[in-house]
């Protein structure tokens, strides 16, 4: 143990450490880790997304303070922990939500709020590029808000002078460099597999789309620089460090990895960067990130094309809500056990009732939800309206009601995996989960399993999240030996000997499943109307 403790302090005395910071859709994470990449501290943030003039945003001062509280936290607690003010690490890596829409002009002042992936306001511009390109363009990606902006004649447009993602921001900001890594490009424009950049011919198709518009740009001019894992991206200017950690402790000149989207750091999280493997990040969004042998017959809206951090090919299927209904409900309980004078232990209320979920009837018992908080893009829906229905004959209890909305959690994302694993034949060796709902034992993974009716593995490091993925990426670049792959790397030193607790689906609970999605699917009428018709 003190060896162990002396081997940290010196790795932190001699900058042998590497952090990840990452910008997820509640919390802001910081994450430092030793050479052996091990946790030393943490820090975090927590934050909420705003509905504001229609879309939903985040503003620039809580990115700030978000950043520099969640980094004061995790240096207090290496200077608590080992009595070192903290001036020195390895390497940096910033992390954020992938998608979105940041336009900045000739004084690289943001032109309009940050567009998050959340909003479903890009129909006609995503369906147009879409057919332009014969690519699929999600309603989330930067160019979609690009392209929807110019459809509705915004007046900012004439005057962007460039466009980025919140992580390309943030790593921006701190070096000065408009950088970005592949897999977070791949969020924003299609990617050319063969050069690992932004598809020049489609570039120019886009180009040649709004000609007629008089711009005074050409859209690879707006775009940033694209990297991929491995290389250096840039360093920590003085202004940055300053802006990290306005104490003034920590030194400027640290390199910086490529800064990526919270997709592809959640890939290297739990080491699913290999062909036919996959992770599924569950959060106020889900996610399926599945590693492809090969591309796909034909275009799928229901299926992104991205990349992983270096590179490879992926279908990602994602879906924007999953887990605020189920939060929404796990509030209103604890707001009536609060009404009835009892004090209230979080973890304690979350583990109770999604154990209920074990003891339901495999179908949830013909009840049925939708957790729509926002607009849903799998199941065209424009406006979030969360939404529960039983019928007479449902068996409305506890442990179904749980269940429920467990399974709706996953539903629109099972729709979109069915696309790959019924109708492409891709196969899936193994799927591993990381995210919120899978901190409780077993119950996430269960209902996941049966969802996806493949194996589903959550690893001792699943609960560091992406912020530690992106501290591993920002090690990758200063560690690794010549010509040594992510891939490797990850196997045979970060995950060496890291060990996974694996629930295989059963047959009852798929069957279970399989008869609720039909449900789910039939039902989706119901929503749309709903959707019409309420205020």
């Amino acid at each position: 143990m003190i060896s162990n403790r002396l081997s940290i302090e010196q790795a932190i005395n001699k900058g042998e450490t590497s952090l990840g910071i990452e910008f997820g859709s509640t919390r802001i994470k910081v994450v430092l880790i030793d050479h052996s990449f091990q946790t030393i501290a943490s820090g975090s943030y927590e934050w909420e997304n705003q509905l504001k003039d229609g879309f939903w945003t985040y503003n620039l001062e809580d990115i700030i303070k978000g950043l520099q509280d969640a980094y004061r936290e995790m240096k207090e607690k290496v200077a608590q922990s080992y009595g070192i003010t903290l001036q020195r690490v390895g390497s940096i890596g910033f992390s954020a939500m992938m998608h979105g829409y940041m336009a900045f002009d000739e004084h690289n002042e943001l032109l309009v709020p940050f567009r998050t992936w959340r909003n479903a306001t890009t129909g006609a511009a995503a369906k147009a590029l879409t057919d332009l390109f014969g690519f699929n363009i999600p309603e989330r990606w930067s160019i979609a808000h690009l392209y929807q902006a110019i459809l509705n004649e915004e007046e900012h447009v004439p005057q962007i002078r460039f466009v980025t993602t919140l992580a390309g921001y943030i790593h921006w900001l701190l070096t000065g460099n408009k950088a970005l890594g592949v897999g977070d490009a791949s969020g924003m424009f299609p990617i050319d597999e063969a050069t690992a950049n932004f598809n020049a011919s489609m570039i120019q198709q886009f180009d040649e789309l709004v000609a007629n518009e008089g711009y005074p740009w050409k859209t690879r001019d707006l775009l940033p620089q694209v990297y991929i894992a491995g290389e250096q991206a840039g360093i920590l200017t003085d202004a940055g460090a300053k802006i990290l950690d306005p104490s003034l402790h920590l030194q400027s000149g640290i390199p910086l990895s490529p800064p990526e989207g919270d997709a592809g750091t959640g890939m290297v999280a739990t080491n699913s960067v290999r062909k036919r493997t996959g992770n599924v990040s569950v959060g106020t969004s889900v996610f399926a990130m599945i590693v492809l042998e090969k591309e796909l017959s034909k275009v799928y809206p229901e299926i992104d094309m991205v990349t992983t951090p270096n590179g490879s090919p992926v279908g990602m299927v994602h879906a924007n809500n999953c887990s605020s209904d189920l939060n929404a409900w796990l509030g209103l309980f604890r707001e009536f056990y609060e009404a009835m004078g009892h004090k209230v232990d979080a973890n304690k209320l979350y583990s109770v009732l999604l154990n209920k979920a074990l003891e339901a009837d495999p179908d949830a018992g013909g009840l049925l939800s939708y957790g729509y908080l926002s607009g849903e893009n799998i199941t065209r829906l424009e406006q979030g309206r969360p939404l529960f229905v039983r019928s007479p004959e449902s068996k409305f209890n506890l442990s179904n009601f749980m269940r429920t909305h467990i399974f709706s959690a996953f539903g629109a994302l099972k729709i979109g995996m069915d696309i790959l694993t019924k109708e492409e034949n891709v196969t899936i060796d193994s799927i591993l989960g990381h995210g919120g709902l899978f901190k409780t034992p077993v119950v996430g993974q269960k209902m996941m399993a049966a969802s996806l009716n493949v194996p589903v593995s959550v690893m001792s490091t699943a609960g560091e999240g992406g912020a530690w993925g992106m501290a591993i990426l920002a090690a990758y670049m200063m560690n690794k030996n010549q010509e040594e792959s992510l891939e490797d790397f990850l196997d045979q030193k970060v995950f060496k000997d890291v060990k996974g607790e694996e629930i295989h689906p059963e047959a009852t609970d798929i069957k279970g499943f399989e008869t609720f999605i039909e449900r789910y699917k039939k039902g989706l009428a119901i929503e749309q109307s709903a959707v019409d018709n309420l205020v």
